[in-house]
């Protein structure tokens, strides 16, 4: 719920009163759980993060050409934002504001590092095209990835799985149909 009210206020412009308010609870509730909003914050973010870096250490994502542990990772950063929304999205707002939100920033950017690795060991393996410098392909992967943020809703019936398909499909087939012969 925390995430939720950041989200939609602003981590800056949510009291711990306007969180209470949307859990229907005390203040000295809240803080029977945490010492503070800062720690709501941070607990969030991790939450977020936590779930991203356990999706690289999954095997698919550990053995195999890169390429396809690339596919692995894309497709279950897909899966974690879905499952996550809320926090993913806080996390994709942060911007380094607070010790807790530089923090995250350093982690993003190491899952950043990852992601470049992986599409620079594909390069080497000759599976991915090497005209393309890998941080900035890994950015424009994943921005594709953290889009989803900005216009998915659970309630409208696409399921995890088929959004990171389309993602999969467009980031290593690209939109273009074969030709096909006449």
């Amino acid at each position: 719920m925390a995430a939720r009210v950041f989200n939609e206020r602003g981590y800056d412009g949510t009291s711990m009163e306007d969180l209470a308010r949307a859990l229907g609870v005390t203040k000295s509730a809240i803080y029977h759980h945490v010492s503070s909003k800062t720690e709501l914050l941070r607990r969030s973010l991790d939450l977020a993060l936590d779930a991203l870096f356990a999706v690289t250490r999954e095997e698919e994502s550990t053995t195999g050409p890169a390429v396809d542990r690339l596919d692995h990772v894309l497709r279950g950063s897909v899966r974690v934002l879905v499952e996550l929304l809320p926090h993913v999205t806080l996390l994709l707002r942060v911007r380094g504001n607070t010790e807790v939100e530089k923090h995250a920033l350093e982690r993003r950017r190491e899952f950043d590092h990852l992601i470049a690795d992986l599409v620079r060991e594909g390069i080497v393996d000759g599976d991915i095209r090497d005209d393309v410098d890998p941080a900035v392909a890994a950015r424009l992967l994943f921005g594709m990835v953290n889009s989803v943020v900005e216009w998915y809703k659970p309630d409208r019936g696409l399921a995890a799985e088929e959004i990171a398909d389309a993602l999969a499909t467009i980031a290593f087939q690209g939109l273009r149909r074969t030709h096909r012969s006449p």
